[in-house]
């Protein structure tokens, strides 16, 4: 498959199928599996841009974010939902209840299996789960689904043809899947068919978004997300997890004002657990905090909607991944 098979989400919103062409499909699809499965690389891909944070590291995303897909004849609202996983702090039972929360008015779930590792614990915990939520008995006693689940095995240029081959047949008979689909995000392999078949088994329904809206979120939200992401690409190893980062506001310049640079200013906070861990994040002489700045300049003026400075500060909130009232001040 091509890039270009996977950018979505750019036709008018007049187009809607001829008389006698295939009727419009429209729902939520809840995209859920182990933390650092690539479900945010996947939905970038299906949505054609990054509005998700893809990172290496386990527990990246930290809320639902919803990607728009639209094509002539369909729109895909993708949750991306945290990992589903044991948690050890409150932000992690936080995180769960995220979940819970995305799965309860979805028309389709895709689960994300990796190829590159063997079916365990965590996935059987999901399934058991997803169970749970969406089926229910026939006469004979044996379950059904009530909405579609559709198998994603993902990371696939990991293994040859025939490891993958019996990575399909293991994955067959994990679980009842409506639908299984081998992908590459990474490296836009199947990605068009993935967003074929999630369309396939979407119901009947109209246009929700406009046709160029690509997420649901709003800029602040977005950029704070961003910021979070340039700094687990400049720290790596080194970031602790416990950073949280905040866009307090944005202020747009006022014409009339004589001392205006004429740039939009964004107000972020950025909050780690401890004061040692604050060097860390500033670097020395704020080198980290300049290449984060230099790096998100073209994306933030892209969602700012105009020039905008970066105007970021370190905080220590004490142990905030374990305190209520912390966590409800950073949004969780």
């Amino acid at each position: 498959m091509s890039e270009s098979d996977t950018t979505t989400g750019h036709e008018s919103a007049e187009q809607k199928p001829a008389k006698g062409h295939q009727a419009y499909r429209s729902g939520f699809v809840a995209v859920v599996g182990r933390p650092n499965v690539g479900k945010s690389t996947l939905m970038n891909a299906l949505v054609g841009t990054q509005i998700a944070i893809a990172s290496s590291r386990p527990e990246t995303t930290r809320k639902a974010i919803r990607g728009i897909v639209t094509t002539d004849n369909a729109q895909l609202v993708l949750v991306d939902t945290p990992g589903i996983h044991r948690p050890r702090t409150l932000l992690g039972q936080r995180l769960n209840d995220v979940v819970e929360e995305s799965l309860a008015d979805v028309d389709e779930v895709a689960f994300l299996l990796p190829a590159d590792q063997e079916i365990g614990p965590g996935d059987k915990r999901i399934l058991s789960r997803l169970r749970s939520q969406f089926t229910k008995k026939r006469e004979d006693g044996t379950l059904e689904w009530k909405i579609p689940l559709i198998a994603i095995v993902t990371k696939i240029d990991e293994l040859n043809r025939q490891e993958l081959m019996e990575k399909l047949i293991q994955v067959n008979a994990f679980a009842d899947f409506t639908d299984i689909v081998p992908v590459s995000a990474l490296e836009h392999d199947n990605v068009s068919e993935v967003r074929d078949v999630l369309i396939e088994h979407m119901p009947e329904g109209p246009q929700m978004y406009p046709a160029e809206q690509l997420t649901e979120e709003k800029p602040e939200s977005t950029i704070a997300e961003l910021v979070r992401w340039a700094f687990l690409e400049e720290l790596d190893d080194e970031l602790p997890h416990s950073l949280a980062v905040v866009v307090d506001g944005i202020e747009y310049p006022n014409a009339d004002d004589p001392d205006s640079d004429g740039k939009a200013h964004v107000m972020v906070s950025i909050y780690v657990e401890r004061d040692s861990q604050k060097p860390i994040i500033i670097g020395h002489k704020a080198e980290h905090l300049v290449r984060v700045r230099k790096k998100l300049r073209t994306p933030v003026n892209r969602i700012v909607g105009q020039k905008a400075r970066l105007d970021m500060h370190v905080k220590v909130a004490k142990d905030w991944q374990s305190d209520p009232k912390k966590l409800e001040r950073l949004g969780f």
